[in-house]
């Protein structure tokens, strides 16, 4: 399956990066612990991990990451 969207932000309420992937209506969340100051290009990888472990292929033009 195809992410539709993947968004990746600061969850300062657990002090780690979430990512969100949308598919659809569905939505699933999974948190990344790496450091606040992570590197973009080390956030990309994580997340594009994340969308891989879940079972869905990424469209990198998808990717947002929020800061």
């Amino acid at each position: 399956m195809r992410a539709d969207h993947v968004e990746v932000s600061w969850d300062a309420d657990k002090s780690n990066w979430l990512v969100r992937i949308k598919s659809g209506e569905e939505v699933i969340r999974r948190h990344c612990k790496l450091p606040k100051d992570t590197d973009e290009q080390s956030l990309r990888t994580a997340a594009q991990q994340v969308v891989h472990d879940e079972g869905y292929e990424l469209n990198v033009a998808e990717l947002v990451i929020r800061r």
